[in-house]
Parts: structure tokens; C-alpha cells; sequence
């Protein structure tokens, strides 16, 4: 098997017993369905996500398998990644807490919603990677790379990172916590840090982005930002 594949497997396998254990033991049960139907549909999704990636794009597989705070040259990166998984962490045993103590009645119809916003985000995943072999899970711009106008870029800039909202929305409402939803802001700050140190360095580095700045206004989300 290739060396690729085995990395992922073994990632994914450690993913998930850190998940589960970031779920349950806070939660003081294995009695949580919203914990159950989200980790199922996680899995699924990030496999159906991997398996096309595999098939399709191995390098760009390997790219995104290349994440974490060790993976990125600017420290200034290496400071939002820390924060972003940080906060990642926190929002999973606070909805395993809410769980737990009962803070949050969120109905089951809810939990249903935030499932499918966690599958949509992959859907935005995929849509990115059909156009852009280079989208990375870390900042990094690569010889012979080049600006991509098209798919999702022609209305967005970071197409990707709108997913990951989706992805932070919805796993807040599947593992039924509303107090979660207080760390969306959070993760939005973040990711408004990540994007703006992100934009200097293309501007800086990849030939053509800052006129396809001018020509895509928007950088996240269309009509406030």
C-alpha cells in the first residue's frame, strides 16, 4: 500500500478515537445520539471527500493530509492554526458538557439540520478541490502555481474556508449545544486572521492574485466581506 494511504488511514483512525473521546468522556455517556449520527456522518462525508481526492487528485490528497501547525512556514500562521484547533477542541467538549449538564433543549429536527450543513461543507470541499489542485491545508505557494478564476473562485476568493463555516455551524447544531454557537464568532476571528496574513503572502508570492483581487472583491462571504 502507498505510503500516502497508509498516512491517511492512520490519521484518520487517531481522528477518530480523539473524536470520540472529545465527545463522550465529557459527556459522561455513550447514550448521545447527536454525538453518534454526527461522527457517522463526518466519517462518511470525509471519506466520500478522501476516496474522490484519492482517485482523482492524489497530490492535492496529500496537501490536505500536510495540516497542523508543524506543516506551516509564517509563525504567524503557526499562532492562528494553535487557536483554530484550540478552539476546534473547546467547541466539541462544551457540546459534550451542554449534553451532560442539560443546558441546551435543542430539538432532534435541528440536530438533523446541522448534519446536513456538516455534508454540505464537504460538497463546498469537493467543488474547490475539482478546480484547485494547490488548496493546500497549509499556506504555501508552489512552483508552476497559478491563480484559479474559476468553479467557486469566480464569485469567492477562499471558497474553502466558507465550507469550513458551514462545517462550524453545523457541528455546533448536530451535537445539540446552543452555547457552541457563542465560539462561531471565535472561529470567525480566526479565520479572518488566517485570511488576511494568507492574502499578503499571495499577493507577495503567486504572480496574478492581487489583480484577481481587484477582479473578486469578495473575500468570504458575498455582500459583507
Amino acid at each position: 500500500m502507498d505510503l500516502l494511504y497508509k498516512q491517511l488511514i492512520r490519521s484518520s483512525v487517531l481522528g477518530t478515537i480523539i473524536l470520540l473521546s472529545l465527545l463522550f468522556i465529557p459527556a459522561g455517556t455513550l447514550r448521545y445520539w447527536q454525538g453518534w449520527v454526527y461522527v457517522i456522518v463526518f466519517i462518511i462525508a470525509s471519506a466520500a471527500y478522501s476516496m474522490y481526492l484519492a482517485k482523482h487528485d492524489p497530490a492535492l490528497l496529500k496537501r490536505r493530509t500536510e495540516a497542523g501547525i508543524s506543516y506551516e512556514k509564517e509563525p504567524a500562521q503557526k499562532i492562528i492554526i494553535f487557536f483554530l484547533f484550540a478552539t476546534c477542541i473547546a467547541l466539541i467538549i462544551l457540546s459534550s458538557l451542554d449534553v451532560r449538564r442539560g443546558w441546551s433543549l435543542v430539538p432532534w429536527y435541528i440536530s438533523i439540520i446541522g448534519d446536513m450543513l456538516v455534508v454540505f461543507s464537504f460538497y463546498m470541499f469537493y467543488l474547490v478541490s475539482k478546480v484547485n489542485t494547490y488548496a493546500a491545508a497549509n499556506i504555501r505557494v508552489e512552483e508552476g502555481q497559478k491563480v484559479i478564476t474559476v468553479g467557486p473562485y469566480r464569485f469567492i476568493r477562499h471558497p474553502m474556508y466558507l465550507g469550513a463555516i458551514f462545517l462550524f455551524i453545523g457541528t455546533s447544531l448536530a451535537l445539540g449545544s446552543w452555547w457552541t454557537l457563542l465560539l462561531i464568532p471565535v472561529l470567525l476571528s480566526i479565520l479572518v486572521a488566517r485570511i488576511l496574513n494568507e492574502e499578503k503572502i499571495l499577493v507577495r508570492d503567486l504572480p496574478g492574485y492581487a489583480k484577481y483581487q481587484k477582479k473578486v472583491r469578495t473575500r468570504l462571504i458575498p455582500f459583507i466581506w
